[in-house]
């Protein structure tokens, strides 16, 4: 135990890896190179419009978009150049995927490979940075197809979310913090400056079952399928409605901070599938957005799905495949799924006398 009296992401990961004899270490130093580049990450939105990373990329290099259609904002790009740089050269990897790119990295050829394969989303909710609203990162740890020595292809990473290894995030709020699940359960880390390590804060956390607080963008309302519709008018409906007490909303734009409030306290987060886009049937992506989410929510007891399905047993069809997402207290994600179950509403009874009021009716 270090002088501080806590340990330290290292010392955590030795002890977990001395439960596995035959274990490599491989794992454990993929880990911790992970660690850094969110370290790195987590300087350079500390320093904000001091380091001259704010703003958008595409005004500085003539109009850069990402894969998604999204624009790059500076800190997306240098994020992501923090990932490959920082994890490429241990051969600990086989291979990368992000947001950020169209295609599969590939680990350069001055560099050995390695068994695993790493996905994430290098700044999730990189809107708010010029807003200093917190932001992060997310990962998720597969394991590459054994015994080929050749590139990866997009086809390697398409495995469901219960076959990852691992996944994690990093928050950049006012203190960073680096969240992970390996597989028995959660552990939260939060960085001391002073030393420069994440030092264990936060073991075994877990999501309350129960909660009275839902996050979800109601400016997409008009937009959302008729058991969301339902779900969201009975949270709002109060004591009074047919849940019998008050809920609170919330909504951060950034996932990592609403995924991590909810680890601390309970709550159900919903950016659900919905009609605005046909084309995209769901805004988050699987493999390097819902699925760690997804992971983490589950090893802490709570539960993460489509809305219909558990998300970790979606077979993925492509790299950057969208899908709708909800997770959180596990009670309340399973309503929302009954609801989705439920057979529509009768058309007979599509009358107004039988229409309940809405904050949110069109």
């Amino acid at each position: 135990m270090p002088l501080t009296g806590r340990k330290t992401l290292t010392q955590y990961l030795i002890e977990e890896r001395r439960r596995f004899p035959e274990a490599s270490g491989d794992f454990n130093a993929l880990i911790l190179d992970v660690a850094m580049a969110c370290k790195a990450i987590a300087r350079a939105v500390a320093f904000g419009a001091l380091g001259d990373v704010l703003g958008n990329h595409a005004a500085a290099a003539g109009g850069s978009v990402n894969v998604q259609g999204e624009t790059q904002e500076k800190l997306d790009v240098l994020s992501n150049d923090y990932f490959l740089r920082i994890t490429e050269w241990g051969g600990h990897l086989a291979g990368m995927a992000s947001e950020e790119m169209d295609a599969p990295y590939q680990i350069p050829s001055t560099y050995p490979r390695g068994k695993y394969l790493l996905v994430f989303d290098p700044l999730d909710g990189s809107s708010n940075i010029d807003v200093n609203v917190s932001v992060g990162s997310i990962f998720s740890v597969l394991r590459a197809p054994a015994g080929e020595d050749r590139e990866v292809t997009e086809a390697d990473f398409l495995q469901p979310g219960t076959q990852q290894v691992a996944a994690g995030y990093a928050l950049y709020g006012p203190t960073t913090m680096f969240v992970l699940t390996v597989g028995n359960g959660v552990t939260g880390f939060t960085l001391d400056p002073n030393l420069g390590e994440f030092m264990l804060t936060h073991p075994d956390l877990t999501v309350p079952a129960d909660t009275q607080e839902f996050a979800i963008n109601a400016s997409n309302s008009r937009f959302w399928e008729a058991p969301v519709k339902r779900y969201v008018d009975e949270c709002l409906a109060g004591k009074t409605g047919p849940r019998a007490k008050d809920f609170n909303m919330r909504w951060i734009a950034s996932m990592v901070a609403e995924a991590h409030r909810i680890l601390m306290r309970g709550g159900v987060f919903l950016y659900p599938r919905d009609c605005k886009d046909p084309a995209k049937p769901g805004r988050l992506r699987l493999l390097y957005e819902a699925n760690p989410i997804g992971f983490i929510m589950e090893q802490a007891g709570g539960r993460a799905s489509t809305g219909r399905v558990p998300m970790l047993g979606v077979q993925p069809d492509g790299l950057h495949q969208r899908i709708g997402l909800v997770f959180g207290s596990k009670h309340e994600v399973e309503r929302i799924e009954r609801y989705h179950a439920e057979p529509p509403a009768r058309k007979d009874l599509d009358n107004p006398l039988f229409h309940e009021r809405s904050l949110f009716r069109v």
